[in-house]
């Protein structure tokens, strides 16, 4: 029997409403257009893609602080849709979230201790009062932070033990799933490396789950199970890390793949960037048929009107091109590194 997916995304299709014209004429922004996806028990799976491609919008819409348009989120084949005020409060305790700046997302008038009790004080049951100290002490110790520091306020510390802090603090009310918003993204690329090897750590001594969401594929290749690759509101690649990794079959992804840094690059003096001319469409009016044809080497008429499915192609896994190929060398510019 398959074990129940932590998370699942059916068709969800999630946005924001706008207001333009002198009349004020209400519009929406489809930042999400029909995203599927899962992720299992103890899995990590990483959502990749370019700055306003809707990857914040879907972690806002997995916690629930964003309504979808249409669609689904389940958390454990229950939909959010469906919970009660006192299931969607449950349900809040078993998903957190870790964001993208520890400066910002830590009340700089809370101690350590506050900041990891509140929750307890908000789901009261987790921990009895009598032990709060020592499990605080043992959290902190955790995520690799002195449990005498505990009475410490954010600003005495650097970004990454912050974002240790908002680890512990996620991790404090015994989570299923761990939302994870460029979580490294604003730290030195030591401490990024740090932060990924605790989080690695922590999902197999705890068998938590994550939904890690970033914009550098090279982040990851190392820490996540799967990869689903996003552009403008739809995943156009997913597969397992390493079939990302060896064999990029959509234009989108192969660009990616070769724009990041790698240790192996003054080793590899023939692997060459994917320069994409022209600018990333608007989510408000995205074009018609495939919405990477007016960056794609590849694109021809048929693109143009003829939005491809998320579907096998030959490849070894789901893209979306109606031109999947692991060959990246069809007519792209590129530049040496």
């Amino acid at each position: 029997m398959t074990e129940q997916p932590v998370l699942e995304l059916v068709d969800l299709v999630a946005g924001y409403r706008t207001r333009h014209g002198l009349l004020g004429k209400r519009g929406l922004v489809r930042a999400v257009d029909g995203v599927n996806l899962t992720v299992g028990a103890g899995e990590t799976v990483c959502l990749v893609g370019e700055s306003g491609c809707g990857k914040s919008t879907v972690a806002r819409a997995v916690v629930n602080l964003l309504r979808p348009v249409s669609g689904e989120v389940r958390f454990a084949g229950r939909s959010l849709a469906g919970m009660d005020r006192r299931e969607l409060r449950a349900m809040r305790r078993e998903v957190q979230l870790v964001f993208q700046d520890p400066y910002a997302s830590l009340n700089p008038r809370m101690t350590v201790r506050e900041l990891i009790t509140e929750a307890w004080r908000i789901h009261p049951g987790i921990v009895p009062r009598e032990r709060w100290d020592a499990e605080v002490a043992e959290l902190l110790e955790r995520v690799g932070l002195n449990p005498a520091h505990a009475a410490r306020y954010p600003h005495q510390f650097s970004g990454g033990q912050r974002q240790r802090i908002c680890i512990a603090r996620a991790l404090s009310v015994r989570p299923r799933l761990i939302v994870c918003d460029e979580a490294v993204s604003a730290l030195d690329v030591s401490i990024q490396a740090q932060i990924l090897a605790l989080l690695g750590k922590l999902r197999d001594e705890l068998g938590v789950a994550y939904l890690f969401i970033t914009h550098d594929l090279g982040v990851v290749r190392h820490f996540a199970d799967r990869v689903a690759v996003m552009h403008l509101g739809k995943i156009v690649e997913t597969g397992e890390t390493e079939q990302i990794y060896s064999s990029p079959a959509h234009p989108y992804t192969q660009a990616l793949i070769s724009a990041a840094p790698s240790v192996d690059d003054w080793r590899d003096r023939g692997d060459d960037e994917i320069m994409l001319r022209g600018d990333v469409p608007s989510p408000s009016n995205p074009p018609a048929g495939c919405r990477f044809h007016t960056r794609c080497w590849k694109a021809d008429e048929r693109c143009h009107t003829d939005e491809p499915a998320l579907e096998q192609r030959g490849v070894g896994h789901p893209v979306a091109c109606h031109y999947a190929s692991v060959d990246t060398g069809l007519k792209a510019e590129t530049r040496p590194r």
